[in-house]
């Protein structure tokens, strides 16, 4: 099922995928000088938006849960990209330990867990569940709605290795982001590969070190290509003393707000677009689709309802809020059944296996859909999108399109890998 791209057909997005078809050799020998020099995240997914006038990821994950929404057909270009990035990290590996995250009722969750499991069986490997649930003092069963289940154990730390009874991995696997910080458990693991590293999760990592770094991946990126690197970079701006709940450094927030927002329309001046810009106020350390808001004037930060402070002041396992991060707002116009949608791609170390519309009724052009009310569509990579077809129209073929936005989605997962050495807290610093 290809949804139809309702994008505007004669505009900088179009010229744009003319200009990325045509550059396919060059960009992909860029990319693969870049894996020389830097190592991809684990796994990854991006989300992108398709604004007609501009293509960007507005947010990129590095604990993907959703595996689950990736159609079957997708599942060999999954195991492979698994067995590459396996065997980069432990040739030797057999036990893989899989650490999920901690709510254990949630079914599409849970699906997600399943299908990674399936994957690295099918990559070679014994793989087992181990939970940072205190509660669970024994091997626990959970069903799943399809009739399967799986077992979730307690976690064994012997020195510096941390296994199951009877099951010592050498490599682990997070599927956690750490939302409620770095558990005792975790740290130390000297003897194992713990993937990805612990400074990838939220108690450590911030949205602004991620699109600082993918502003200096965006600038190279367009440098090869020749284009204004606006054309796939959100702008964006960072408060770090905000409190929602008291109101104070909401002043502050606004006078950020303002800047960024003549800077967009600066833009919209040079390019003729017509919308009127907005931005996006996310938790710098956010995840789940928590604490977000939609802001086009900055008076809107002023004086906020006491259920926009609720909203904004706690995000996932009641963490409060103090960073912001204002982002251009880069609207979706694409549609499924005449609901907003937006990619979501997810990759594997560095290869694309695949992706899904993030598709939601419920919310429009300029919102988060990452809220209740979303559904998932596989995005139609029954055609590979690394096999893009020279010559097609621009906007007429699924393959280019979806060719387009795994570009765009490695662009974030090699900023995510600049980031990832930025902070890098065992990192040498060479003065």
């Amino acid at each position: 099922m290809v949804p139809h791209l309702i994008t505007a057909l004669n505009g900088p997005i179009n010229e744009l995928e003319q200009r990325i078809l045509e550059s396919l050799p060059a960009i992909e020998r860029w990319f693969r000088l870049e894996w020389m020099e830097h190592t991809p995240p684990f796994y990854t997914s991006v989300d992108v938006r398709n604004a007609g006038y501009k293509l960007a990821p507005v947010d990129t994950n590095l604990f993907p849960g959703g595996f689950n929404n990736l159609t079957s057909e997708m599942l060999p270009l999954a195991v492979q990209a698994a067995m590459a990035a396996i065997e980069k990290i432990c040739p030797e590996a057999k036990n893989l330990l899989l650490i999920p995250e901690k709510h254990t009722r949630n079914s599409f969750y849970l699906a997600n867990v399943a299908r990674l499991m399936q994957v690295f069986h099918q990559a070679g490997l014994n793989v087992r569940l181990g939970t940072l649930d205190d509660t669970v003092t024994s091997p626990t069963t959970v069903d799943l709605p399809d009739g399967t289940s799986l077992t979730v154990e307690p976690l064994v730390r012997t020195r510096g290795r941390l296994g199951l009874k009877d099951f010592d991995p050498c490599t682990i696997l997070l599927n956690n982001d750490l939302s409620a910080g770095i558990p005792k458990v975790l740290e130390g693991l000297h003897e194992q590969y713990l993937l990805p590293p612990l400074h990838a999760g939220w108690a450590l990592r911030r949205k602004t070190n991620h699109f600082q770094a993918y502003e200096e991946v965006a600038k190279k990126f367009a440098k090869l290509l020749g284009m204004d690197p606006w054309l796939i970079n959100p702008m964006f701006a960072r408060c770090s003393a905000i409190n929602f709940t008291t109101g104070e450094g909401e002043d502050e927030l606004a006078a950020q707000a303002e800047t960024l927002l003549a800077k967009i329309r600066r833009k919209h001046k040079e390019y003729g677009i017509p919308e009127k810009p907005f931005l996006i106020v996310k938790a710098d350390a956010g995840t789940y689709g928590m604490g977000i808001m939609t802001v086009r004037d900055p008076k809107d930060l002023i004086d906020l309802n006491r259920k926009t402070r609720n909203k904004m002041s706690v995000i996932k396992d009641g963490q409060e809020v103090s960073e912001v991060i204002l982002q251009e707002g880069v609207p979706t116009y694409e549609r499924m059944n005449d609901a907003v949608a937006e990619p979501v791609v997810y990759m594997i170390d560095r290869y694309v296996v695949g992706g899904f519309y993030r598709v939601n009724a419920e919310r429009g052009v300029d919102e988060n859909l990452n809220s209740p009310g979303a559904v998932f569509a596989p995005l139609a990579f029954a055609e590979s999108n690394q096999l893009p077809k020279p010559g097609v129209k621009p906007g007429a073929s699924a393959p280019n399109r979806f060719y387009m936005y795994g570009v765009i989605a490695r662009l974030a997962m090699l900023a995510a890998s600049y980031e990832l050495e930025a902070t890098d807290p065992d990192a040498e610093v060479y003065e």
